[in-house]
């Protein structure tokens, strides 16, 4: 029998890239997120990608109307086998620009959203035997950097708690906790983001596209491990953040200045953190379809950033 899986964050970005590759391996799906108008657009992707569709706005933030999906789900399908926890939103700017709203508002959704997917999806999976939850971190849960304070430290918070879960769970036989933490995506989280930063928010590179996540989620949800990186870069940030900090914090203010925020300026708005944005959900972000990120961009990039700093 196909699997039932579960995906927050649906309508956009990694979620929807997720969705779509469960529905081509045949699942049944149910798909949440804020706005009903994105869910029923990607609902109709992933019916014409053949799969068996639920739709069910949810803002993960409140307990209750996560508990409401999950049951959703059990209803219409009888079970649930994988939670795909994609949901969150960021917001730019140094951190006593953002607005107190703004800034809680990221860690209510990333935090205690992360929480109560948790709470929900373990339940069911104790109730019913076994499932598999996977948690879709960040890069910026395991470094800092400026500019994404509230975005940074709500992902810190969620790689520490799936981390509790993943011991607290070793003793349910069939259920399992992964997280997979990608590095910068082509998607839509950038432009939709909150900004306060005076500059419009992009990726820095090496960028990948939706479609890598979403192939290592539907490849731990078969084969369930503690961690996946997903970036080529990853390993190697994280490295610098670990053992050269003098080095890291000399050099990530300015990479973040000269590769993260472009040169489109921008008044500030609170972006989608407040509200969703359904006109700006999709795939793939401003970048379109992305192109094959090289060396010679990240080391353009990284000499861009060494001007910076020269010139102060």
């Amino acid at each position: 029998m196909s699997q039932v899986v579960v995906v927050t964050g649906a309508s956009s970005g990694i979620g929807l890239a997720a969705a779509r590759a469960f529905a081509r391996q045949g699942a049944r799906l149910v798909l949440a997120a804020r706005s009903a108008v994105s869910l029923s657009a990607a609902g109709e992707l992933c019916t014409a990608d053949g799969a068996e569709v639920l739709v069910v706005p949810t803002d993960v933030a409140h307990a209750a109307e996560v508990d409401d999906l999950l049951a959703a789900a059990e209803w219409r399908f009888g079970r649930v086998d994988v939670v795909v926890h994609a949901a969150a939103v960021l917001a730019y700017g140094r951190f006593e620009d953002v607005p107190v709203d703004v800034f809680d508002r990221v860690i209510a959704v990333n935090l205690q959203g992360t929480a109560n997917v948790g709470r929900s999806s373990l339940r069911q999976f104790r109730g019913q035997g076994g499932g598999t939850l996977i948690v879709v971190g960040s890069l910026l849960g395991r470094i800092a950097t400026p500019y994404l304070s509230g975005y940074v430290a709500s992902k810190w918070a969620v790689h520490g708690l799936t981390r509790s879960w993943q011991i607290e769970t070793r003793r349910d036989p069939g259920v399992e906790v992964a997280l997979v933490w990608p590095g910068s995506v082509n998607t839509p989280a950038y432009s939709q983001a909150a900004n306060y930063a005076g500059r419009v928010g992009r990726p820095p590179p090496p960028v990948a596209p939706p479609e890598k996540v979403a192939r290592r989620i539907a490849q731990l949800a078969d084969r369930p491990r503690r961690s996946a990186s997903v970036g080529v870069a990853n390993r190697l940030t994280l490295f610098g953040f670990q053992w050269l900090p003098m080095v890291f914090d000399l050099l990530v203010t300015p990479l973040m200045e000269t590769a993260a925020l472009s040169h489109e300026a921008i008044g500030p708005h609170s972006g989608n953190v407040l509200t969703p944005h359904p006109e700006g959900n999709g795939a793939y972000g401003n970048r379109g379809r992305p192109r094959q990120i090289t060396g010679r961009t990240l080391a353009a990039a990284a000499v861009g950033a060494g001007r910076k700093l020269l010139r102060r």
